[in-house]
């Protein structure tokens, strides 16, 4: 019971962490630091992302009618007037293109130096940086935004270029290799760079998320192999499920949310949880 305790904790860190731009694996990391869960370190390993899937499942839920790309209903613009092409949204396909696009440099170099990031780079004294620096970034960037006398130029998905999704995509690799960089904050802080409006930048990291997620989530999967026993079942599915409830609340605040405020809030959060996590390492609270 206490176990399963732990993991519903865990949940629900994840939940609220992985979609505001503070990093969820960061607060992973940290997380155990305090609390450890009472299984192998490569079980540890691969829970930490295999329940960000209801974190994802969240987003399929509340986003379902923008993702899928079938269906004449609510279809202004399908690929042809007859036959197979009147299924198909134009405009959801042309979105999972970006999506697609987007996660390439995440993909190739995960696939390649995923051991070795871990092995590197997965420690607090990391994350406590990488909190620090983007929550610098974040206020520079938010500051410099409203100091800008044009506004975004990109206000929809529909209107980000191929090349504007790459470079996004740049951005979420760099989450991708450092742990505290949040994989939302970072694509967010590129997204806001190049001209996209908060609201979009932040959709489309949800989109995102759902490819890169799954395939973050099978690669760990297949590495620590398919023999759970009941209790790492258990203690994986109570995490999931407390991860996608949470989820739904939190992203539905965050839309409402980025429609009246900007993201300094969140940088200033990141700056403070940093210099805590520093503070700690200092007086050997955490390793």
């Amino acid at each position: 019971m206490i176990e399963l305790l732990k993991a519903l904790l865990f949940g629900i860190v994840e939940g609220i962490t992985e979609w505001l731009p503070i990093s969820s694996t960061g607060h992973l990391i940290l997380l155990d630091e305090f609390i450890k869960l009472d299984a192998s370190e490569d079980f540890k390993e691969m829970f930490d992302v295999v329940i960000q899937l209801g974190a994802i499942l969240a987003v399929v839920v509340i986003y379902w009618k923008k993702l899928w790309p079938f269906g004449k209903k609510s279809n202004p613009k399908p690929m042809a007037q007859s036959g197979f092409g009147a299924n198909v949204k134009k405009d959801v396909l042309q979105m999972w293109c970006k999506v697609i696009v987007a996660c390439l440099p995440a993909a190739v170099v995960g696939l390649l130096f995923d051991d070795w990031f871990n092995a590197h780079f997965y420690n607090a004294w990391v994350v406590a940086i990488m909190l620090i620096l983007f929550g610098i970034a974040f206020i520079v960037i938010e500051h410099w935004n409203c100091h800008r006398k044009i506004s975004a130029k990109m206000n929809s998905i529909a209107s980000l270029k191929y090349n504007t999704v790459f470079w996004i995509g740049m951005f979420q690799l760099i989450a991708a290799i450092f742990p505290g960089t949040s994989r939302s904050g970072a694509t967010i802080v590129g997204a806001l760079l190049i001209g996209v409006s908060r609201t979009t930048a932040a959709e489309f990291t949800f989109f995102l998320a759902i490819p890169v997620m799954f395939g973050a989530s099978l690669l760990k999967i297949v590495k620590f192999g398919f023999s759970f026993t009941g209790m790492e079942f258990a203690i994986l599915l109570v995490g999931m499920v407390s991860a996608f409830f949470v989820s739904i609340l939190v992203i539905r605040f965050l839309m409402n949310y980025i429609k009246k405020h900007d993201f300094t809030v969140f940088g200033w959060y990141r700056i403070v949880i940093g210099i805590l996590v520093l503070i700690c390492g200092a007086v050997g609270i955490i390793g």
